[in-house]
């Protein structure tokens, strides 16, 4: 990012601040937000103070005093897509733009669609080190850009399963929510590795500066 110690850094949604907790001890000043109370009371677990402090909200509604407040805004983990309406996460992007100061940062990780759809698995599965059993069972939907993930488990501790869905988009469509709402995409990687995104990259990492 570039940024100078003592830089505002806004961690959205943060989980349970492992990301926030390594950027205040870096020397940033950082806000975790999330909307989940049990992550959050793990999160000050590690520990807050005045570098460091953490809000439950809705990414979709952020605080309205915090508007123009940060000088980056991160995103990270696939943490965007998992809203039911499309329109929730326009809303998402929006408030990141808000909560930015002109020429601010927003620095954003997840899945890509053209990646994941050229190495699709419908089906996989693995053991753990404890000799669990793992499997995913996956559907998507061209129309929705929705992907349906099933997991099963089986192992020391029982058996269980779970769905979750997730919508997938590719950099161009992000690139475009952004412009809409005053950010411009300036580099396109490859996850968290050093080199362009291509359309075979399973995971994107996108910066896009606020128009100052």
């Amino acid at each position: 990012m570039g940024l100078p110690v003592g830089a505002r850094i806004l961690d959205v949604p943060c989980g349970q601040g492992r990301h926030a907790h390594l950027l205040a001890e870096a020397g940033y000043v950082v806000r975790g937000v999330d909307l989940s109370r049990e992550l959050l009371a793990k999160a000050t677990e590690r520990g807050t103070g005045p570098a460091l402090k953490y809000k439950r909200a809705d990414m979709r509604r952020l605080p309205a005093a915090w508007s123009g407040r940060f000088d980056a805004v991160i995103n990270l983990f696939t943490s965007f897509g998992f809203f039911l309406d499309p329109r929730d996460d326009a809303r998402v992007i929006f408030e990141f733009a808000r909560v930015l100061k002109p020429g601010g940062s927003l620095i954003w990780h997840g899945g890509s669609r053209d990646g994941v759809m050229a190495k699709f698995l419908e089906r996989d599965w693995w053991t753990t080190r404890n000799g669990t059993l793992v499997a995913h069972e996956r559907d998507f939907d061209p129309l929705s850009g929705v992907l349906t993930v099933r997991s099963t488990w089986r192992g020391p501790d029982g058996p269980g399963e779970r769905e979750h869905r997730i919508r997938l988009y590719t950099a161009t469509r992000l690139a475009e929510l952004c412009r809409d709402a005053g950010l411009i995409v300036a580099q396109a990687f490859d996850g968290w590795l050093d080199r362009p995104l291509t359309r075979r990259s399973s995971e994107m990492l996108l910066v896009a500066h606020k128009d100052g």
